[in-house]
Formats: structure tokens, C-alpha cells, sequence
């Protein structure tokens, strides 16, 4: 059974690396999934960042600082607990013939932390801003597809890496609605 599920992730895989290659994919691909990489990016992210620090009052200061406790805590859940109990290794060191955009990379392959990342920060980001949801689950979405295009994530890796980052932005958020809540009751007393 498990050959079985295997063999479906390997033609999904092939399929998104080889049969909807094209040159704008070969050139967007590589950008999407290292836009951190990118250092003019980076740059304008760090702009964004504290001007939503600074314009965005009490809201964007709070997005922003759950932000960053999420990604540390999705990425090191992940990097760090979840890949090495599974310990799968990437397709470009398994399969013959993937098509490689970028270096395959030392680390395990399930699940996969650019998606972990990306949509439990999608997921924070829309509880806070629902009119730009679709945009921040758009984005992570070409991420996490961006990583078996390129050759270094099956698809079971990103849609399972998807679902554990959705379930940690739910909990953050939790946690979050829960302090608020202690805190509110904390100064009305």
C-alpha cells in the first residue's frame, strides 16, 4: 500500500518537474522559492515590515510579532523535530532524471519547511487582514509548488508541510486569542 501511495507522489512529482516545465516557470520557480535569498527582496521586506510596525498600529505590531514567533517555532518544528523522525530524503537524491533548477540541498525532504512556513504564516497574516487572505494562501501555494518543480520536494512533502503549518498558525492564533482574553480580564479587575 505504501509502494502504492509512493508511486502516485513519483508521477505527481514527474509531472510538475518535467511535463509543465516551461521558461517562465524555469525562471520564476527558482525566484519564488528563494525570494529570502534575494537581497533587494529582503530589503523591501524589512521596509514592509517596519512600516507596518510603524503605520499599522496596534494590529500590525501584533501580526508582526506573531509572525516571528510563528516562523521560528513552524521552522523549527519542522527542521528540527518532524524531518528527522521521518528522515525522507529529497527526490533529487532518490529519483534518476529530475530536472534540477537549483542545488538539491543536504537536508530531509518530509515535510517540507518552505511550506510549513509559508502557510502557517499565511494563515496568521489572514486572521488578521481577511481581505488579503486569498492572497497570502496564493502565495504560499506557488511555494510550495515552486519545491517539486524545482526538484527538491515531493508533492506529499508540501501538501502535508501545507496542512502542519495551517494547523500551527490555528494554534498560534489560539494562543494568542487566549491571552488577549486573560489580559482584558486582567486590567478590568
Amino acid at each position: 500500500m505504501i509502494e502504492y501511495f509512493y508511486s502516485i507522489d513519483v508521477a505527481i512529482f514527474f509531472f510538475i518537474n518535467h511535463t509543465i516545465a516551461n521558461p517562465v516557470f524555469d525562471w520564476l520557480m527558482p525566484f519564488i522559492t528563494d525570494i529570502n535569498k534575494n537581497k533587494p527582496v529582503l530589503s523591501l521586506l524589512i521596509v514592509f515590515i517596519l512600516y507596518v510596525v510603524w503605520k499599522g498600529g496596534k494590529t500590525g505590531r501584533v501580526t508582526i510579532g506573531l509572525l516571528i514567533v510563528t516562523v521560528i517555532i513552524s521552522d523549527q518544528t519542522n527542521s528540527s523535530f518532524l524531518k528527522e523522525l521521518f528522515g525522507r530524503i529529497r527526490p533529487c537524491r532518490t529519483l534518476d532524471g529530475v530536472r534540477m533548477l537549483v542545488d538539491c540541498g543536504g537536508g530531509l525532504s518530509f515535510p517540507s519547511s518552505h511550506a510549513v512556513n509559508n502557510f502557517a504564516a499565511a494563515t496568521v497574516i489572514s486572521h488578521f487582514y481577511q481581505k488579503q487572505k486569498w492572497y497570502w494562501f496564493s502565495f504560499a501555494a506557488l511555494v510550495a509548488l515552486s519545491r517539486p518543480y524545482i526538484g527538491v520536494h515531493y508533492p506529499s512533502d508540501v501538501i502535508v508541510g501545507g496542512m502542519i503549518g495551517i494547523v500551527i498558525g490555528l494554534m498560534i492564533i489560539k494562543a494568542w486569542v487566549m491571552l488577549e482574553i486573560k489580559i482584558k480580564e486582567f486590567k478590568s479587575h
